[in-house]
């Protein structure tokens, strides 16, 4: 039994005649007649008779007929139900993220979820790429923004920005005022203030430095970013660290941003998800929602305002 036999059977019972259902339906009145007589071979019974008026239902086909409107219409709100959670989508999901990622994506992604999708329950979580690609893996999050994503079938991933890194100090310590762009050999005698193995910017600023013999000077080994920050407006240290994770405080003059060259050091940020878990539509709903935010971001000047570098 089909359910296109039952809106066909449906249709010949309410419009009383096969040439009219065959219209309606577009279908040829051939095969209308045809699915018919398989439905009623399939049941053993006869559903429709002809007699001098038209069509009449038979007892059978009446108790079919009763069945078969319950069945289309279940049908037919399981499609408007999906139709909803489309435009209007709800549950609970989660994204993963690394702390400097995190620092300018966090904020303005929970406001524009919440008021856009007010039906999902939104969580985030800030860690090493190392921890964030783990829980993605083992399904503790849904969505993951990482650095440097390996490739693996089991990772399905969208870029969204390759990402400067730039040599971070105070902004009010005239003393330590850095004239740019900064060769990377200035690494090895700078005080710097980086986190410690196997933080993923720490092992990415040694493998560039490293194949030019050029050991950076680390001072202070700190894994947390708010400390690094701090301790580099204070005029303890340097950091390297991508624009968007201090644009406030260099815009407010706290600190400053210049270049990095030879070699210049540069990371790139994806989106991930996981092949191994059905993608739902909440997940789809919040990947495009990073991008569209990362796509504002870049334009508003938050990520990498070149003609603010150097300055």
């Amino acid at each position: 039994m089909e359910l296109k036999q039952l809106k066909y059977l449906l249709s010949v019972s309410e419009l009383g005649s096969f040439s009219k259902a065959a219209v309606v339906l577009s279908v040829a009145q051939p095969v209308l007649s045809r699915q018919i007589r398989s439905l009623e071979e399939e049941l053993g019974v006869e559903l429709l008779y002809r007699n001098g008026r038209g069509i009449v239902v038979s007892d059978a086909g009446q108790i079919v007929v009763e069945h078969a409107r319950a069945i289309v219409s279940s049908v037919g709100s399981i499609s408007a139900d999906i139709d909803t959670l489309r435009s209007d989508p709800s549950g609970k999901i989660s994204i993963g993220m690394p702390p400097t990622a995190g620092s300018v994506l966090t904020a303005p992604l929970i406001q524009r979820f919440h008021e856009e999708y007010p039906r999902i329950k939104l969580k985030v979580q800030e860690g090493y790429s190392g921890h964030v690609l783990e829980w993605l893996s083992t399904g503790r999050i849904d969505v993951a923004i990482l650095y440097n994503a390996p490739k693996t079938s089991t990772l399905l991933t969208q870029p969204l920005i390759e990402e400067e890194l730039l040599l971070i100090g105070p902004g009010r310590k005239p003393d330590m005022a850095v004239e740019g762009p900064v060769n990377g050999a200035s690494l090895a005698e700078m005080p710097l203030i980086l986190p410690s193995h196997p933080h993923g910017l720490r092992v990415l600023v040694e493998s560039l430095l490293g194949p030019q013999r050029i050991y950076p000077n680390v001072e202070y080994e700190i894994d947390s970013l708010s400390a690094v920050v701090n301790m580099v407006e204070q005029g303890i240290g340097y950091t390297i660290l991508p624009y968007a994770a201090v644009s406030a405080k260099v815009e407010a003059g706290d600190l400053t941003a210049t270049s990095i060259v030879e070699p210049r050091m540069t990371r790139h940020l994806v989106l991930a998800t996981s092949t191994q878990r059905p993608v739902t539509n909440a997940t789809r709903t919040l990947a495009k929602m990073v991008t569209l935010l990362v796509r504002d971001l870049v334009k508003d000047g938050v990520w990498m305002p070149r003609a603010q570098l150097d300055h």
